[in-house]
């Protein structure tokens, strides 16, 4: 059987090595413009030195051998049949059974976003960051989130919470900070409450021990050269950071295929696609049931690839017998020196104050994580 698997995230390749497992002699085809992983998480330490981009670069080429995958480098234009047919700039594949995990794609539409800088889009934002604070003498520094109002998982702020205490540390470090202002801007007037009922609390305290200005609650409008602006004030930033709302792939914007209000794959608990069979979705791509307090992370997207692979397995040999996902959230908020572990499962959250040992984990469970794929 010829099993199709789209992306080189986080997902996919959990996908990858899941179904290999479960089935040794499947045909595994994997389609993605690139055969690269950018470990994403790390990007946080790129401005301050402590990783350059070929740290974060995975070629995949040793991995994919020895999951004896075929790889196709291409661009997905839609996916069809039923899930049989996967549509792309490189022509169409047909599958007996497809694992979308192609990732998300973030929302663009506030007027003059293009004056801000979306750190999770990849290592030249990182650099670019970098570069601007290393040219910087003084200012403001604006940095914040938006989410997606019709898909309340689809948000990442955890990242924008480690670059706005990383950068306060990296210019602590410099002895430099008391030559700028560094304000956080949200529309949520308790920013992280997703995280935990207790934690916005928390994190608004370190803002300002850090003395790190908070502009909160008010629907963002735009943005300008030197401007943020919201429908409660505006005010002048040097350099912002601004991560908005995700939804669904671009290949899927306009396809039949089933998507939530908010624009996402739409899937049931076992991470099958709504009216497709044979069809998976994993990660960022899909919109899943569950909490409201649900996040797109790379933890969750690796519990997702892990029941998509199974149940995908299961259905090819005529099983019924699926299984679903734990919703957990887990992360650690790093400040370049210190960590705040966080986790939310249905029980309820446990939040560490921060400490050393937290940020040297996080920096170990980097390599762990990496030599896998290398």
């Amino acid at each position: 059987m010829n099993i199709t698997i789209l992306g080189t995230g986080f997902a996919a390749l959990t996908a990858i090595k899941q179904t290999r497992k479960q089935s040794p002699n499947a045909k595994i085809t994997v389609i993605a413009p690139s055969k690269e992983m950018i470990y994403l998480p790390s990007l946080i330490w790129i401005p301050a030195n402590l990783r350059r981009s070929d740290d974060l670069r995975v070629d995949l080429t040793n991995f994919f051998n020895r999951q004896t995958v075929e790889y196709i480098e291409a661009t997905v234009s839609d996916v069809s049949n039923q899930g049989r047919t996967v549509h792309t700039d490189q022509g169409d594949f047909e599958n007996d059974g497809l694992i979308i995990a192609s990732g998300g794609r973030f929302i663009k539409k506030l007027p003059g976003i293009e004056h801000a800088i979306t750190p999770c889009e990849g290592i030249p934002a990182a650099e670019k960051i970098k570069e601007r604070l290393d040219k910087m003498t003084g200012g403001t520094i604006a940095i914040g989130f938006g989410g997606n109002p019709k898909e309340p998982s689809a948000m990442r702020g955890g990242p924008m919470f480690e670059f706005l205490f990383g950068i306060d540390t990296l210019l602590r470090k410099q002895k430099r900070r008391d030559k700028f202002n560094i304000v956080f801007f949200n529309p949520a007037p308790k920013p992280g409450k997703r995280l935990g009922d207790k934690v916005p609390d928390a994190v608004m305290k370190m803002m300002r021990k850090k003395d790190i200005k908070m502009e909160l609650g008010h629907k963002m409008l735009g943005f300008e050269a030197n401007k943020v602006m919201t429908e409660g004030s505006e005010f002048e930033a040097d350099l912002i950071l601004f991560m908005p709302g995700m939804t669904g792939p671009a290949w899927s914007q306009n396809s039949d295929i089933a998507k939530s209000e908010g624009g996402l794959i739409k899937a049931n608990e076992f991470c099958q696609v709504e009216g497709m069979e044979k069809t998976y979705v994993a990660g960022d791509s899909g919109s899943y049931p569950g909490p409201d307090w649900q996040a797109k992370q790379a933890h969750m997207a690796d519990l997702q690839a892990i029941a998509a692979s199974h149940n995908l397995i299961k259905e090819l040999q005529g099983q019924t017998d699926f299984e679903t996902f734990k919703h957990e959230l887990v992360c650690i908020i790093d400040t370049l020196s210190h960590g705040v572990l966080i986790k939310r499962t249905e029980k309820g959250t446990l939040m560490l104050p921060p400490c050393r040992l937290m940020h040297l984990a996080k920096r170990f469970f980097e390599g762990w994580y990496l030599r896998q794929y290398r």
